[in-house]
C-alpha cells in the first residue's frame, strides 16, 4: 500500500473514493459539508431518506454525485460528535477500510484524519490510519492452497491519500506516515510468526529468520546452541528443552543506531515455539493456540526492525530465549531442581510455568550488555487474561520512572498496558524449602504477579520491566490470529527514548 499526505478540500479532489465522516443523528462532518454543498444538497437528502444514521462503524458508498470529480464518496458513520474519541476514530477507520475492500476502487483520499479527536494531533490520526489500514488488509493465506476471501478479481486498494487541512501540516504528517509503515511492517513479521504452526516455526527457524533481519539490516546476530548453552551455565533455559527434540536456541541481535558508548535498551522475548506444558500438560481444548507461546519473540523480531528502518540514533539489542516444551522421557518433572545461569537454584513445581525458566536465563544474559534498561515480553500467565482480558496488557517493574515511560508508550498508540503491584509482601509466596526459588507460588492467586515477582529475583542490578501479553497477543476464536501487540508500544517507547539519547557522530 502506497501512503501519502495532502491539503485540499474535498469537492475539488479526483480520486476513485472520498472518505468523509458523519456524526449521529445525521450530521455532516466539515469536508462532508463542502461535499454536499458542491452536490446540490445531494448527501443531506439521502441522509434525510434514512440510508445512512451516522452510528459509528456505519458505511455507505455513493456513486457520481453530481458535480463531484470523485468516482465514489464512503459515508463513514462517527457516532455523536461530542463523544468522539480515540475508540470512535479507530473504529470508524476501520470500517472504512472494509467497506473499501467490497469495492474496486484502487485509491482513496480519506478525510477521516480531519476529524477533531479530543486531545490527538494529526501525526496521531495519521499513524492511527496507517497501523489500523494495514491491520485490516492482513492477510495470513501463505499456507493456503487457494485465496478463499471472495475478492478473487476485485482490484485491490492500492493508494491511500490522507488529508490535513493546513500545508504546514504536511512534514509532521509526512513523518507520521514513516513511522506507522515501519511499525506496520514490524506488526505484519510478528503476526506472520506468530501465526506460522509449530511444525514450522522451530526455535531453529525463528533463529534463522531472526539472522535473514540482521543480514537485511545491517544487525549483527549470534545464535547461541545447545552446547554453548551447557558452557554458560543455562539450566533452567535447558530444563525446558529436554523434553522436546528440537534444539533450544539463544538468539541475539544487536541493532547500533546510537553511540558507541551508550548502553543498549535490552528487549527480552520469550519464545517458546509450542508448548504443551510438558509433564504439567495442559488440557487438549485449544492446545493448537500455543503456537502463539513465541509471540513475545516476535514482539521483540518486530520492534528491531521497525527501529532499523526508521534508523532510531539508538543501541538496541534483542534476546530471545527459544524452545519447545514438550513432554518426554527426559523431561523435566515436577520437583526437579534447576540452577540457573545467575547461580540460583529453582525448584520446578509446575512444568507449565516455563516461560519464567527460559526467560530468567536470558535476563541473566541480557545483564551482560550493561543496558540502560531491560523490558521482557512474554504471553507468561492465564492469570493476566483473566485480570485484564484483551484490551491491555500487564505491565510490572522495579523502577517507576520506566513503568511510566511504557505506558505513555501504550496509551499514544493504543497499545495500552496496565500496571500490576509488585511489592516484597508477594515474594514470600515463592520460598521453596529445598531450593532458592519456586517456579510458582503456592496457590492460584496473584499469578501474573507472582510470574514478574520470579522474574525480577534475576534483575535486581538493572531497571527492569514485564510486560505480560497473554491476554493481547492473539486472538481466538472466529478471528483467531495473532495481533501482532506490543510492537506499537514497544517501538514508540524506542522512538521516545531516542530522542533523549544524543545522535551518534557522523
Amino acid at each position: 500500500m502506497d501512503y501519502s499526505v495532502k491539503s485540499g478540500t474535498p469537492e475539488k479532489q479526483h480520486s476513485s473514493c472520498l472518505a468523509v465522516g458523519i456524526f449521529a443523528p445525521n450530521k455532516l462532518s466539515a469536508p462532508a459539508q463542502l461535499l454536499d454543498q458542491v452536490t446540490g444538497g445531494a448527501i443531506k437528502q439521502i441522509l434525510r431518506r434514512g440510508d445512512h444514521s451516522g452510528k459509528t462503524g456505519e458505511t455507505l458508498i455513493l456513486h457520481h454525485l453530481p458535480h463531484s470529480p470523485a468516482e465514489r464518496v464512503l459515508l463513514v458513520g462517527c457516532g455523536k460528535e461530542k463523544e468522539f474519541n480515540e475508540s470512535h476514530y479507530r473504529e470508524a477507520t476501520a470500517a472504512a477500510v472494509k467497506a473499501l475492500k467490497q469495492t474496486g476502487a484502487a485509491e482513496v483520499t480519506s478525510y477521516l484524519t480531519e476529524l477533531e479527536v479530543k486531545g490527538r494531533d494529526i501525526p496521531w490520526k495519521i499513524r492511527q490510519a496507517v497501523e489500523i489500514t494495514e491491520a485490516v488488509l492482513y492477510r495470513f493465506d501463505q499456507l493456503k492452497k487457494k485465496n478463499d476471501d471472495g475478492d478473487a478479481g476485485r482490484r485491490a486498494l492500492k493508494r491511500m491519500i490522507l488529508a490535513v487541512p493546513r500545508r504546514s501540516d504536511l512534514p509532521p504528517g509526512e513523518h507520521a506516515v514513516k513511522e506507522a509503515v515501519a511499525i506496520a511492517g514490524g506488526v505484519q513479521l510478528a503476526k506472520d510468526l506468530g501465526n506460522l504452526p509449530g511444525n514450522i516455526c522451530t526455535p531453529t527457524y525463528l533463529a534463522e529468520r531472526a539472522v535473514e533481519l540482521a543480514k537485511q539490516y545491517g544487525l549483527k546476530s549470534t545464535v547461541v546452541d545447545e552446547a554453548a548453552m551447557r558452557e554458560l551455565g543455562m539450566g533452567s533455559l535447558l530444563s525446558v528443552a529436554r523434553g522436546s527434540r528440537q534444539p533450544p536456541k539463544l538468539i541475539v541481535l544487536e541493532y547500533r543506531g546510537g553511540g558507541d558508548a551508550d548502553p543498549p535498551i535490552a528487549l527480552v522475548g520469550k519464545g517458546i515455539t509450542f508448548d504443551t506444558g510438558g509433564i504439567s500438560i495442559k488440557p487438549s481444548a485449544a492446545m493448537d493456540e500455543m503456537k502463539y507461546d513465541m509471540c513475545g519473540a516476535a514482539s521483540v523480531l518486530g520492534a528491531i526492525k521497525a527501529a532499523a528502518e526508521l534508523k532510531l540514533p539508538i543501541n538496541i539489542v534483542g534476546v530471545i530465549p527459544s524452545s519447545e516444551n514438550m513432554p518426554g522421557g527426559d523431561a523435566t518433572k515436577p520437583g526437579d531442581i534447576v540452577t540457573s545461569m545467575s547461580g540460583q537454584t529453582i525448584e520446578v513445581l509446575n512444568t507449565d510455568a516455563e516461560g519464567r525458566l527460559v526467560l530468567c536465563d536470558a535476563l541473566t544474559y541480557a545483564i551482560r550488555f550493561n543496558p540502560a534498561a531491560i523490558v521482557d515480553i512474554a504471553t507468561l500467565t492465564g492469570a493476566c487474561v483473566i485480570a485484564l482480558g484483551s484490551p491491555a496488557s500487564g505491565l510490572l517493574a522495579n523502577n517507576e520512572s520506566l513503568a511510566r515511560e511504557l505506558l505513555n508508550a501504550g496509551k499514544y498508540t493504543w497499545d495500552r498496558a496496565w500496571q500490576l503491584p509488585m511489592w516484597d509482601d508477594y515474594q514470600q509466596q515463592l520460598d521453596s524449602n529445598f531450593a532458592d526459588i519456586a517456579n510458582i507460588g503456592a496457590g492460584r492467586e496473584a499469578g501474573t504477579i507472582l510470574g514478574a515477582c520470579f522474574l525480577s529475583r534475576f534483575t535486581t542490578k538493572s531497571k527492569w520491566a514485564h510486560l505480560d501479553i497473554a491476554g493481547t497477543a492473539w486472538k481466538s476464536g472466529k478471528e483467531k490470529g495473532a495481533t501482532g501487540r506490543p510492537v506499537p508500544l514497544l517501538t514508540q517507547f524506542l522512538i521516545e527514548r531516542a530522542r533523549k539519547e544524543p545522535a551518534p557522530a557522523e
